[in-house]
């Protein structure tokens, strides 16, 4: 079992940045790949950045490239999503995730198993 708790979100200006911050519990999360989606009212979840579970890989939709960067560090079960030039339309929650152990499949909320209960982030244009 893993448990994930997201924090850093809030209220930003736009261009301005934010870094989301999620810790998880249990011994496997250096086995496991970790993604950020976020998500608003009416729409689905949608996948923004993910990592594999060495950090060597990532992954990032095509409205952030170049304005987000994700990263862990194994030795202190934590991913960060640092989000830069920070846009209206980047208003959201945001989800920390966890996918399954050595799994190469990370696109899709099918493939996380675990989830954070969500932060609010609010980029004012």
């Amino acid at each position: 079992q893993v448990q994930l708790v997201e924090s850093g979100g809030g209220l930003v200006q736009a261009g301005g940045s934010l870094r989301l911050s999620c810790g998880a519990s249990g011994r496997t999360f250096s086995t496991l790949p970790m993604g950020w989606f976020r998500q608003t009212p009416g729409k689905e979840r949608a996948l923004v950045a993910a990592i594999n579970w060495t950090g060597h890989t990532t992954y990032y939709a095509d409205s952030v490239k170049g304005r987000f960067t994700i990263s862990r560090d194994n030795a202190k079960n934590t991913v960060v999503l640092q989000m830069n030039s920070l846009k209206s339309e980047d208003t959201a929650v945001y989800y920390c995730a966890a996918g399954r152990r050595y799994s190469d499949n990370y696109y899709t909320t099918y493939d996380y198993d675990y989830w954070g209960q969500g932060t609010q982030v609010t980029v004012s244009s």
